[in-house]
């Protein structure tokens, strides 16, 4: 059973199902305004803690550094939302409402609770937990639905559930961006130049006759000249020519969400008698 000395421990530490999964952060531990006993705690869950869940601490115990319950993961986080952002309390529906979903019974609590409520104190709407920013209000103290000792009247008090949505922000994927090479031929057509040979013969007139006459009159001669011709010759520079980078934008969509929400029916029963005179004292 968690007692107040263990409140500070317990505050901002790891909560645990039976299984040994995490579930969350203890954030408040909540007082009934009864018994002054320690009732819920609430847990900080999701992925970057957004939502915040109320479990029975009745039953919870310290192990080492962490808060067990004895609760599933999946029940704790899938508990009544309970906005408790103004003053801190949970009201009677509120807490009626976390019984029915825990399957405790709305008045056993008290049952088993043989403290002196008429004793000072018990009474405080209020309570505060250890370290700053941890305070913790009271619950509304118990009371057995029809009790009308409790209410004061006759009449009784129908509830119904009502679904309140959240939402949590989880990490759905990752991009990246990445480099590499590949090579791929590239086709450029260029002029190329080149020399060929050929050979001109003139036939022997006034003006070239001195030229021709010049030398021996029978010998052997050669006579060479040399070629050239282009070849393509390539060569390659890197070059910039963009800058890539990865940019987020956040689009906001709508999605139907469905659940189920319990409420409760009163219908009214009579009873009538065959004989005029029965049931007249």
């Amino acid at each position: 059973m968690i007692t107040r000395e263990d409140i500070t421990v317990l505050l901002d530490h790891p909560v645990y199902d039976g299984g040994g999964n995490k579930i969350g952060e203890a954030k408040h531990v909540y007082f009934d305004d009864v018994t002054g006993r320690p009732e819920w705690v609430s847990v900080k869950t999701g992925m970057f803690g957004g939502n915040e869940s109320f479990v029975p601490i009745a039953e919870a115990v310290m192990v080492e550094n962490h808060l067990e319950v004895p609760y599933a993961k999946d029940e704790v986080k899938n508990a009544p939302n309970v906005d408790v952002e103004g003053g801190g309390h949970l009201s009677e529906a509120e807490e009626h409402r976390l019984f029915d979903y825990y399957g405790i019974a709305w008045g056993g609590v008290l049952a088993d609770d043989d403290t002196d409520r008429s004793a000072a104190g018990w009474t405080e709407g209020t309570g505060t937990v250890g370290a700053a920013g941890t305070a913790a209000a009271g619950t509304t103290p118990y009371r057995e639905a029809g009790d009308r000792s409790a209410y004061g009247d006759d009449a009784m008090t129908r509830s119904e559930e009502r679904m309140h949505i959240g939402v949590e922000r989880r990490e759905s994927g990752r991009a990246r961006l990445r480099k590499y090479v590949v090579t791929e031929e590239v086709q450029q057509t260029v002029p190329l130049r080149h020399q060929e040979v050929r050979v001109e013969r003139e036939p022997i007139t006034e003006a070239n006759r001195g030229a021709a006459l010049s030398g021996p009159e029978i010998s052997e001669a050669e006579h060479e000249v040399t070629l050239y011709e282009e070849r393509p010759v390539v060569e390659t520079e890197a070059v910039p020519v963009e800058r890539v980078r990865l940019t987020t934008e956040e689009l906001t969509e709508q999605e139907t969400v469905s659940g189920r929400v319990r409420k409760e029916h009163i219908e009214a029963e009579v009873e009538e008698y065959d004989d005029p005179g029965r049931g007249i004292p």
